[in-house]
């Protein structure tokens, strides 16, 4: 019944092996740092005991949502299993599994709060509650852990939850016509599909996509079933959780930014399955409008702390940039569907966008400690979180080891151990290749086996080596991403210079490739003045740096306080470097600006401008990139900086 129409799949971690460089460093950071650190944290606060159903009244509760943060560190580890064995990492998750199996109830219901704590609530509010969200990331780490592994047990639990779901929920009499109110299941129900080739789970993931906003809307009567007023609706609307009218009626990114951007992700993948078209317009038609009108230079999205979420088209605030990591990681996620739905770069641009610069912001240099929203500017006296913590007596935005609401750092751990994933997608006789990095890929093409590897510094270099290994002569087309910041390329095979086309943002070489044969990218890569949509009017008169894939900062603690003051001149030489003394070695921008402000304040808060002397100190400024920033001594940051 359901079958994927297109042969353009992408390619497994596990036939790419990220050797050297960016992020070969960062997913070692994320093995010995961050999944040990989402591991600590969730013992210590209860989340892995919790799976003992063992709560009574008066002790601290568990979370609706703790299941959710378990699962996602099982998935964290099961990417990682998958190129890097780790037996200590299999013992930890083996442990908690053996909880998770005990604990399923004898229907096949999975929750630790709807059992421990109010089982008599199961089912009874959707909207609100996490009940559905849950599965969906004990799904995904169920076919993960079983990929890795080759275990069933967690896979077999989640079946049965899955079936237990299917049973319930639906279009069939007797059924209850819900859908999830925090988006994520969608996706997880395509997956488990893939793996078992249980057509159930790809049907029911389709009846949540067209189900929601469906009149008369379930939430509305759910909430009259429990004797709640359905129109005091703590949200005000269902615009927060996109179902306030069918999703082929949509056509704005809205409402909380992580579960527009999960069922977004839920749609893509049901569209692509069904080859529905009408749903690939309705994601092409929400794309164009959230990375057109609500996206940040950073690839964060959701510039309110109030829902988390959209607010409307150019409303790009700053310091109070709420750009919650989970939603950049859930952007990269679509992103990279909307690219096999619709093999354009302008996905792919817009994925390594917020990869390099909204995902990576989120966790600290070390690995240990973690944003939950990330500001494109930051003063010790703003928060967008409210995550205050006390540093050598001052309020300043820190990351942090946990939060209460801990959705962020094991999503972190996740999408950078399941990074390989992202690098290459191919078809029976083409290779694409999305990201640049150190790395190999090992595909067949026609029966012949072939090894593609690359070498570049990248993204602080614009250069990438591909050598090809391969045993006879085989056809193939190698498609090579050239990104939308980059408007200047060159290619050379076996060291001379040809003209490839591109094609919707890929250059094609397709040719009979032997043993030997070498391919050159090379990426102009100079330092890019950004200048914002004139409707953005948080960033008028402004500038952001840019260089390669990178976006950049300025620091307090390299260009000292008050850094609104500092002005580029039009005029100002600015130029890349790279400090290999600073956070193991990173891409620096450094260039000529001015400190503008009075040299003769009296004193009181306004002063006429007839009466003041405005000074215009000349200095050199150091930009970093932002992804680094709060890894030093704690004060102001900027991404947008004036110009004039």
């Amino acid at each position: 019944m359901f079958a994927n129409k297109s042969h353009l799949q992408a390619v497994p971690a596990q036939a790419v092996e990220i050797k050297q460089g960016f992020w070969a460093d960062r997913q070692a950071t994320n093995r010995d740092s961050t999944i040990p650190a989402v591991h600590h944290q969730m013992d210590i606060t209860g989340r892995l005991d919790a799976w003992r159903l063992d709560w009574q009244p008066g002790q601290p509760k568990p979370h609706i949502f703790w299941d959710s943060d378990v699962g996602k560190w099982i998935e964290a580890v099961g990417h990682s299993l998958k190129t890097h064995p780790n037996l200590a990492f299999e013992q930890q998750v083996d442990a908690v599994i053996d909880l998770i199996e005990k604990a399923q109830q004898p229907d096949g219901y999975l929750n630790i709060w709807f059992t421990a704590v109010e089982p008599e609530k199961r089912w009874t509010n959707l909207r609100d509650w996490h009940e559905l969200y849950d599965a969906g990331h004990l799904i995904e780490a169920a076919v993960v852990y079983y990929q890795a592994t080759g275990k069933r047990k967690l896979l077999d639990v989640l079946t049965r939850y899955a079936d237990h779901i299917d049973a319930r929920f639906g279009v069939d009499e007797g059924k209850r016509h819900g859908y999830p109110g925090h988006p994520e299941l969608e996706l997880a129900l395509v997956k488990l599909y893939h793996e078992t080739g249980e057509q159930r789970f790809m049907k029911l993931s389709k009846y949540f996509v067209d189900q929601r906003g469906q009149q008369p809307l379930y939430f509305d009567m759910e909430a009259q079933e429990r004797g709640d007023d359905p129109t005091k609706f703590w949200a005000k609307t269902y615009n927060y959780c996109q179902a306030h009218e069918p999703i082929r009626h949509q056509h704005e990114a809205t409402g909380h930014s992580v579960r527009a951007l999960y069922l977004y992700s839920g749609v893509a993948d049901v569209a692509a399955e069904t080859d529905d078209a009408e749903l690939r317009d309705v994601c092409r038609q929400i794309w164009g409008d959230l990375t057109l009108h609500q996206m940040y230079v950073t690839g964060g999205l959701g510039p309110a702390r109030t829902n988390e979420g959209f607010t409307f088209a150019y409303d790009l605030p700053n310091e109070t940039a709420y750009a919650e990591t989970c939603a950049s990681i859930a952007l990269v996620f679509w992103a990279h569907r909307m690219f096999h739905l619709d093999p354009d770069s302008r996905y792919i641009d817009v994925m390594e966008r917020a990869l390099y610069n909204g995902v990576l912001s989120g966790v600290s240099f070390d690995g240990s400690l973690f944003f939950y929203a990330n500001p494109l500017a930051a003063h010790p006296n703003v928060n967008p979180a409210e995550q205050w913590s006390s540093i050598h007596g001052e309020r300043d935005y820190q990351r942090s080891e946990w939060f209460d609401c801990a959705c962020c750092p094991p999503n972190l751990a996740r999408m950078v151990a399941s990074l390989g994933d992202y690098f290459y997608s191919s078809t029976d006789d083409s290779v694409y290749v999305h990201l640049y990095n150190t790395s190999s890929v090992k595909l067949s093409f026609a029966g012949t086996d072939v090894e593609i590897e690359q070498r570049t510094g990248y993204p602080f270099e614009g250069g990438v080596n591909f050598s090809l290994k391969l045993v006879e002569s085989t056809e193939f087309e190698l498609a090579l991403r050239i990104p939308d910041w980059c408007h200047q390329h060159q290619i050379a095979v076996n060291g001379e210079l040809v003209e490839a086309s591109v094609v919707k943002g890929y250059a094609r070489l397709n040719r009979a490739w032997a043993e030997g044969d070498t391919v050159t990218l090379t990426l102009a890569m100079p330092v890019e003045r950004i200048l914002p949509h004139p409707e953005i009017r948080q960033d008028a008169g402004q500038i952001a740096l840019q260089r390669g894939p990178i976006v950049y900062c300025l620091e307090g603690v390299d260009n000292g306080a008050q850094l609104a003051n500092i002005v580029i001149p039009p005029t100002a030489e600015l130029s890349a470097g790279f400090d290999a003394d600073l956070f193991g070695g990173t891409g620096v921008i450094t260039g000529e600006a001015q400190r503008v402000q009075p040299a003769n304040w009296q004193g009181g808060l306004y002063q006429a401008e007839s009466q003041t002397e405005i000074a215009h100190e000349p200095f050199t400024f150091k930009a970093i990139p932002y992804f680094l920033w709060a890894n030093r001594a704690p004060g102001e940051m900027r991404v947008w900086l004036r110009e004039g």
